[in-house]
């Protein structure tokens, strides 16, 4: 039977967990703050723990930091509570090394999906922590060759992080600390001008790694990334990949493969922008989200005709006015935000 250490200071919201928890074959223990909560983790050892963040005398961001710092409770899988109104500071949990976050109030599918996903990662690990000495676990990187083991690893390791639609990922200008690798969802990554006009630089999907400046610098974001819809992605550390890559030759020259590619795709985007009719750049844009988002012939995209200008490189009202001929002439067909291509060839054949 696995043991959950459920951490609240609402009595109320404590016993009601605590007894919902034990009727799906849990054993609890609960703790009333953060401070017993601590002692309580490191005296029962528990499989997991859920933790509310705003407590008295040791708030969930304390907690975590104690935890982290002993070696027997390191590892232990750490879920944060947190009220609506502090989703802004759920963030900071995350960069501490919390596993996830429930925001209240939370229903019970909810709950057991955040700690069946959680246990099963810890279970993973523990295996892996149980097959190799200290000395292996550090030198395990060795054994990635590919980009695709990278990933790998990414999931394995990495921390989870959930953007609502329109959230900021990150902003151009701070610190540099993490790459990301999307799991599910799209992100734009975009710069602004001096008049403050938006110029999306690149579009990522399932399976993109993002975020990455420079490997071996200190160097902050070149940009600032925004989820387009709901996206979970999995990050590390610049630190932890640049220890990989030091490790790993084959994956340095992938990246840098990578970085490439990312290059020449924002060099055909400037140029496209400079010297190519409004119809072409329209055209081309509608395509390359159509391929981001749901690449099958016929589908229908969601973005709004902002993200289309902003990709683009022009001003929303000639967008719309282009997209409207579009339609017209049967390329696509328009319901609210939604595109369906109807004519893909010739779509194609105005790029």
């Amino acid at each position: 039977m696995k043991k959950i250490l459920l951490i609240e200071d609402d009595a109320v919201l404590r016993d009601n967990t605590a007894e919902l928890l034990e009727l799906l074959s849990y054993q609890v223990d609960v703790a009333a703050n953060g401070l017993i909560g601590v002692e309580k983790a490191k005296n029962v050892h528990p499989d997991l723990i859920v933790c509310d963040i705003m407590m008295p005398e040791l708030d969930g961001y304390g907690v975590l930091e104690q935890l982290a710092k002993n070696d027997h409770t390191k590892h232990i899988p750490f879920i944060f509570l947190s009220a609506k109104t502090e989703r802004q500071d759920v963030r900071k949990g995350m960069n501490l090394g919390a596993d996830d976050y429930i925001t209240k109030p939370f229903s019970e599918d909810e709950l057991v999906s955040a700690i069946e996903s959680r246990l099963a990662k810890a279970a993973i690990l523990q295996e892996i922590r149980g097959k190799e000495t200290h000395l292996a676990e550090e030198d395990n990187t060795d054994e990635l060759n590919t980009l695709s083991d990278l990933k790998s690893f990414f999931e394995v390791n990495g921390t989870v992080y959930d953007f609502k639609k329109g959230e900021v990922i990150y902003e151009e200008g701070q610190n540099s600390n993490i790459i990301f690798l999307i799991n599910k969802g799209i992100v734009k990554s975009y710069k602004l001008d001096e008049q403050g006009k938006e110029l999306t630089t690149a579009l990522y999907k399932a399976s993109d790694i993002f975020g990455y400046t420079s490997f071996l610098q200190n160097i902050p974001y070149q940009e600032t990334s925004t989820a387009l819809e709901n996206t979970e992605a999995v990050g590390i550390s610049k630190e932890e990949l640049k220890k990989i890559l030091d490790k790993n030759p084959h994956i340095t020259y992938e990246l840098i493969e990578l970085l490439t590619d990312d290059l020449k795709g924002v060099k055909d985007q400037l140029l496209q922008m400079a010297y190519s009719s409004v119809q072409k750049k329209t055209a081309s844009t509608i395509l390359k989200f159509a391929e981001k988002i749901d690449p099958k012939a016929g589908a229908s995209i969601k973005i709004s005709r902002s993200d289309l200008a902003s990709v683009a490189g022009i001003a929303t009202e000639t967008l719309i006015r282009t997209i409207s001929n579009f339609r017209k002439d049967g390329l696509i067909e328009i319901e609210g935000r939604n595109i369906k291509i109807l004519d893909l060839k010739k779509l194609q054949e105005i790029y």
